[in-house]
């Protein structure tokens, strides 16, 4: 990840932040400076702003930014998708493991994208050029269920249920120690943590984010957990449970040594349960994606040294 620092003029008094941005950083075009704000991958003075926040004399801007959508040359690839559910205007993958959702920065290829636009005819324009048809994502090492717009019609009603969070989403962990609560509810704010920008962390001066925690399962040294989410922060489970003290068995980024396994490539972590509104039919569509193998496993030991 690249990062640009520089501090605003007279001249730049009063426009807006992206506008900014795409002044003065020639990479970057303003959608491209206004998807990065809104990802709080742009600090003012170290804080987060608006895209239309209206920059100050002596402001402070730090942008740190990947490899600009426009250079990204998203094409076909024959590579099987586990597709729970398919017709003209939806599609319901079953994610695997180890697979990126979208092309970016050292993943321009072999991702779920690329394998869409094989598979389909058309999907929607997305939010970007390298993500066609993507409502919404899970992180490359996060299994499970993810809902793709075929067009855009769709795909603007279906990111409207998504923020107004009529799209549900129900996740099963497993976490390292015994979680304390059958039942709980982590509401705790998350920002870009400023030491790491790879990383989000929980912070005051953070956005809300909502996580649902119900005990399904303990054993001698890890938890299930079915969590469920109110909100859609950025690697928002693995930062909550992190924070609290249980992070995810074999999260590589917000783990511990004793929450690292062999067993599991990257986290323990399943969308296991996805609803929503048809756009069209306007009826109630529900999927259920069962645990994967690696997930399995982990439990089979553990249930034995229990």
């Amino acid at each position: 990840m690249e990062e640009t620092k520089f501090q605003c003029q007279q001249e730049d008094s009063q426009k807006r932040l992206d506008l900014i941005i795409s002044e003065r950083v020639s990479q970057l075009s303003r959608s491209k400076a206004k998807e990065l704000i809104i990802k709080e991958l742009v600090q003012v003075n170290g804080h987060h702003k608006k895209p239309r926040y209206e920059v100050k004399t002596g402001d402070e801007i730090i942008v740190n930014f990947e490899t600009c959508a426009d250079d990204i040359n998203v094409k076909p690839e024959n590579i099987p998708i586990d597709i729970v559910y398919e017709d003209e205007d939806v599609l319901v993958v079953n994610k695997e493991r180890g697979m990126v959702v979208h092309p970016g920065a050292g993943n321009h290829q072999g991702t779920l994208v690329n394998a869409l636009l094989f598979h389909c005819e058309n999907l929607s324009e997305g939010t970007s050029k390298e993500r066609p048809g993507i409502v919404h994502r899970l992180d490359k090492d996060t299994s499970g269920l993810l809902v793709v717009a075929k067009n855009d019609y769709v795909h603007q009603i279906l990111s409207r249920d998504l923020q107004n969070r009529d799209i549900k989403r129900t996740y099963l962990a497993l976490v390292s120690g015994n979680f304390p609560n059958d039942k709980a509810t982590i509401d705790l704010p998350i920002a870009r943590d400023s030491r790491n920008r790879k990383k989000m962390s929980v912070q005051p001066s953070g956005k809300r984010a909502v996580t649902r925690v119900r005990v399904l399962n303990s054993f001698s040294n890890m938890t299930l957990l079915k969590i469920q989410l109110e909100t859609g922060r950025t690697h928002q489970i693995r930062v909550h449970m992190s924070h609290l003290g249980y992070p995810l068995v074999g999260d590589p980024v917000y783990g511990t040594s004793k929450s690292l396994t062999q067993q599991i490539e990257g986290q323990a972590l399943h969308s296991f349960s996805l609803s929503f509104n048809h756009p069209k039919y306007e009826r109630e569509m529900f999927f259920r994606a069962p645990l994967p193998n690696d997930m399995k496993d982990i439990l089979k030991e553990a249930k034995k040294a229990t």
